[in-house]
């Protein structure tokens, strides 16, 4: 399986911060994201955050538990998923209206790799708030997630029909037509959210990486190389462009990106995998997509 650092940006799609508005895919090689590895289990490059002391469970008042401040809330983006699962699921039984709580439980349970689950936490928010573009949004991502961009397509759509000017609708619409054999479509919708955000590293990744799962690595790297030099590129946007080198047989370039975010031992499984999946003296450039066949 992929190293986790070659990986979408689900937020999102970890490949970057839950905190990020939508992940850039992760590698066409893990058929998305939003987490795969090389070893048995995802090699981070930093340890989890424990929990802030501030963002334990909130003390007990005499009426009974009481719902997390504003602060406690933005403290929780800096936990790991199980800790913020453990959080928003805590508030969102103290308040099953609470869209965010029902939100930042969704997020959390994706960045677990519980797909089904996500959806069903984002779903809830609908029952009452069916405009909500953050819940259609999750809902989308966790279908994603799960390889089912066929059913990710429908809430991504809504997402955008009431949010038009927000470029995460059509980047997460363009994985979503690619999962479901729609290439046409994913092309448009990705190249519609690079419009909408010429500047944001994640559009663009994700433009680059439907360029790379369909054999175009020339186009794939022109992408990845603008979009690492963006403000706010984030270590995926790095480790995917050295997927993209090392699997042109670029190993020397590879390694001196997976170096600048990884330790040794998930260096040494990246650029076994990408030794391996290289093409061979004798054999044509293989494409992302027989990779992953491979795979």
């Amino acid at each position: 399986m992929l190293n986790a650092s070659f990986k979408r940006l689900w937020e999102g799609v970890e490949m970057i911060p839950e905190s990020a508005p939508l992940m850039c895919r992760m590698s066409a090689l893990a058929a998305t994201a939003l987490t795969l590895s090389l070893a048995a289990q995802p090699v981070m490059a930093k340890a989890p955050k424990a929990a802030p002391a501030s963002v334990s469970a909130a003390p007990a008042t005499p009426e009974g538990p009481r719902r997390a401040s504003a602060e406690e809330r933005g403290l929780a983006a800096r936990l790991d998923p199980l800790a913020r699962a453990a959080f928003w699921g805590r508030e969102s039984d103290l308040d099953p209206r609470d869209a965010e709580a029902a939100v930042g439980l969704a997020q959390a349970l994706r960045a677990m790799g519980k797909y089904e689950d996500a959806a069903q936490a984002a779903q809830r928010v609908l029952i009452t708030d069916p405009k909500s573009v953050e819940a259609l949004l999750e809902v989308a991502r966790a279908q994603v997630g799960r390889g089912q961009g066929f059913y990710a397509i429908e809430p991504a759509r809504q997402a955008q029909a009431l949010a038009p000017r927000d470029w995460r609708a059509p980047s997460l619409l363009g994985v979503a037509y690619d999962q479901a054999s729609r290439p046409e479509e994913a092309l448009a919708a990705h190249r519609l959210a690079t419009s909408l955000a010429p500047e944001n590293p994640a559009a663009l990744c994700n433009l680059a990486l439907f360029y790379a799962s369909h054999g175009d690595a020339r186009e794939a790297e022109t992408l990845l190389r603008a979009a690492a030099a963006k403000p706010g590129a984030t270590m995926a946007v790095r480790q995917n462009l050295a997927l993209v080198l090392g699997l042109q047989g670029r190993f020397d370039e590879a390694e001196k990106l997976v170096r600048q975010d990884l330790p040794p031992e998930a260096v040494a499984n990246n650029m076994a995998f990408l030794r391996a999946a290289a093409p061979g003296p004798a054999g044509p450039p293989r494409s992302w997509d027989s990779v992953r066949t491979a795979q």
